[in-house]
């Protein structure tokens, strides 16, 4: 689908963006806050800028490629097709708590083949591209943890602000099983922690390419079960939601799920 002089430069582009975005995310003030659909769905300067940087990068150095952003918005093309969430977890960026991230995604159709997540307070930049594995910070993530959900810890996010369908319930067949849960703010973030083995797996309940598609292809490229709400392998899901596990767990995770979810 690329050449790989083509996805080198997409790399290159890709991790440029992630390093602007750090500096824009550290050191740019908050500026007005803003809500969009609801109370609960803030947007800061910080989002705008680091979507505009971004934006500016990939029309610099890839003129033909096509950008569909959570601020700017913009329509998949047939081509190469960037997918960005500026900030994922503004809410805790507003409330002063570090722990927000940074995606970007290139696709051709639902194919991703470039993945970067970055952590603007821990500083790592996580890059995965399509069959080379993951990096973070330039170096192989150790993925050594528990084998089992016992023991462990999962994420899971908030639908905005709600719980999603089944939530809760996946929450108490976790606690009936001895794993920890975790709903930190940042559903890109959730999903990476499982690519770099800190987590051992994570249930997203509604798919977004811009927040979890550079995430989900992370935890593909790491080796991970990563799975579609119907149960088909896929990092770029039609509808609904994601699930991203160890191969230890992915299919008990997978089943709790499904039985949460009522299927």
């Amino acid at each position: 689908m690329i050449s790989d002089a083509d996805l080198d430069l997409c790399v290159g582009v890709a991790r440029r963006a992630a390093d602007r975005a750090i500096s824009i995310t550290r050191d740019l003030p908050l500026g007005e806050i803003r809500t969009k659909k609801h109370d609960a769905d803030v947007v800061t300067a910080v989002d705008t800028a680091v979507e505009r940087a971004v934006r500016d990068l990939i029309a610099a150095e890839l003129p033909d490629h096509v950008v569909v952003g959570e601020e700017y918005g913009g329509t998949a093309g047939t081509g190469p097709t960037w997918y960005c969430d500026p900030v994922d977890g503004t809410t805790n960026l507003t409330a002063g708590l570090p722990w927000t991230s940074f995606s970007l995604a290139m696709a051709i159709g639902r194919t991703p083949l470039v993945g970067v997540v970055a952590d603007p307070w821990r500083g790592e930049v996580w890059v995965a591209a399509a069959g080379r594995g993951v990096t973070i910070d330039g170096r192989k993530p150790a993925t050594s943890g528990p084998a089992s959900l016992a023991g462990g810890v999962v994420g899971t996010e908030w639908a905005s602000y709600r719980p999603w369908p089944g939530m809760d319930v996946l929450l108490a067949s976790l606690a009936a099983r001895h794993c920890t849960t975790r709903v930190m703010g940042s559903s890109t973030l959730t999903l990476a922690q499982v690519a770099v083995g800190r987590t051992v797996g994570a249930v997203i309940g509604e798919f977004h390419p811009e927040d979890h598609l550079a995430a989900a292809l992370l935890c593909q490229e790491a080796g991970m079960v990563v799975r579609d709400q119907s149960g088909r392998t896929t990092a770029f899901p039609e509808r609904g939601g994601i699930m991203a596990a160890r191969p230890e767990v992915g299919e008990e995770l997978f089943g709790l799920w499904q039985a949460a979810i009522g299927r």
